[in-house]
């Protein structure tokens, strides 16, 4: 597993990957849902993040299926992308409360610089 803080496109897939295994493609229009658009990725870099958490073991191949004549995987999250997902959450939604406090938009007065 690696220890560096995931990059946006990773976080992504392992948050598509958190309610149920998805093929590639699901995967890419799921993490197009979560962005609201904003982040789409292109079929190069789906399969380098995918085999990057495959070797990191984050993601694991749940099966492999064969669709129109074609090889398929479908990918789900493993025990240690599931950690791993989950303390980047706990992470950032600390930031985030974080910064609502220093913005003056949680209730609490922002502290005077």
């Amino acid at each position: 597993m690696s220890e560096r803080p995931l990059q946006e496109p990773s976080l992504l897939i392992l948050t598509a990957l958190a309610d149920r295994p998805r093929h590639g493609y699901a995967v890419t229009q799921e993490v197009k849902a979560l962005s609201g658009g904003r982040v789409v990725l292109r079929t190069g870099t789906l399969y380098g993040a995918l085999d990057r958490l495959l070797k990191d073991g984050l993601i694991e191949v749940h099966r492999e299926e064969v669709v129109d004549g074609r090889a398929r995987k479908v990918y789900a999250l493993a025990p240690a992308g599931r950690e791993t997902l989950s303390a980047a959450a706990e992470r950032m939604a600390a930031t985030a409360r974080e910064a609502t406090r220093r913005l003056g938009l949680s209730g609490r007065p922002a502290p005077q610089t």
